[in-house]
């Protein structure tokens, strides 16, 4: 087998392996996390938007948190201002669960789909008491 047999041989087996994954996918369902807004919270709102958009918030939700986050425990800063002009309080206990509270179903879907672990509960299983111990 001459030079340019070895490299036609060599291309070709360096394709089959880079197509390897994507032919044990071939069959795998490949739409988005399921998640259910069917909470009694939700349900009894007349206005069921969320602080952003939908869209938004999907895309963003994580850096939001943090920065609310560092804005709570750095700076004092309470308070959110949304797109709308509407305000909220910086908070995932009151503001965040007081319309998603399904955490277990409603985060977990997503996360659990992007292979992704949050780390909220490392802070906010505590209790008050536990954290103010802890400051």
């Amino acid at each position: 087998m001459g030079a340019k047999g070895k490299i036609v041989l060599f291309l070709v087996v360096i394709c089959i392996i880079l197509l390897i994954p994507f032919a044990a996918n071939a069959g795998t369902k490949t739409e988005g996390a399921v998640v259910s807004l069917d909470t009694p919270t939700i349900n009894a709102l007349s206005d069921k938007g969320c602080i952003e958009d939908a869209e938004y918030m999907r895309g963003h939700h994580m850096v939001m948190l943090e920065q609310w986050r560092d804005d709570v425990v750095r700076e004092g800063d309470c308070t959110y201002t949304s797109s709308s002009g509407q305000t909220y309080e910086k908070s995932l206990e009151r503001t965040c669960f007081s319309c998603h509270s399904n955490p277990d179903e409603f985060c977990s879907s997503c996360h659990d789909y992007a292979g992704v672990a949050p780390y909220c509960g490392d802070c906010h299983a505590m209790t008050d008491a536990e954290l103010q111990a802890g400051r």
